[in-house]
């Protein structure tokens, strides 16, 4: 008998899909530490510049999901296709959020964030962030049961604008979010394009 640890399973899935064309859609919670590697990798990319973390140690990526798993108002899941993780999708509490400060906060609402893994090596596939978002869609609005979901994109990542756009979200104001510096995150300030995605829109109804 082996006296190697064996790893620690993967947690519960929250959310699961099947996708015509495209693959069963599994959204589960981040674990900070086994899926740490997996994340550094993606935000190290000068690609998700805009995700903040550039220049980050693995170690700094765990200790700040390890801190987001404890709060009540921010979440962190690994949205996995036929098991292979395609990407980091972050929700919070608008009301909890300095996005908050910045617009008309309504009962229902959900922020969100969501970071795409790179391409594979046969490159961009089509459909393939419109079957994410419908995803994740049909997880908050189905699943949680919210009525509208807020983003808030750098002003100069266009390419993330034009996507929810596409997926029907309407533009909103633009915003500075101010400065988070406490001791256990600090966040720069940050100037935002809102953006809304109403359930009626996104599930007809």
């Amino acid at each position: 008998m082996s006296d190697l640890p064996t790893a620690a399973p993967a947690p519960a899935a929250v959310h699961r899909q099947a996708v015509d064309g495209f693959g069963t859609v599994t959204v589960r919670p981040l674990d900070p530490d086994t899926d740490a590697g997996t994340v550094h990798t993606w935000v190290s990319a000068e690609r998700a510049v805009f995700w903040g973390m550039n220049g980050l140690t693995r170690d700094q990526v765990a200790e700040i999901y390890a801190h987001m798993a404890g709060l009540d108002s921010h979440h962190a899941f690994l949205v996995e296709r036929d098991g292979d993780p395609v990407a980091l999708l972050q929700t919070y509490e608008p009301d909890a959020d300095r996005v908050g400060e910045c617009y008309e906060v309504r009962p229902g609402d959900l922020g969100l964030h969501l970071l795409l893994a790179p391409a594979g090596p046969g490159g961009a596939q089509p459909g393939w962030t419109s079957a994410l978002l419908t995803v994740v869609a049909d997880y908050v609005f189905r699943t949680l049961g919210r009525t509208r979901v807020v983003v808030d994109p750098d002003v100069r990542n266009e390419k993330a604008m034009a996507r929810f756009l596409r997926q029907g979200f309407t533009a909103g104001p633009v915003v500075v979010l101010p400065e988070v510096d406490l001791p256990d995150v600090y966040l720069p300030r940050k100037e935002a394009q809102l953006a809304f995605l109403t359930r009626e829109v996104a599930c007809g109804g």
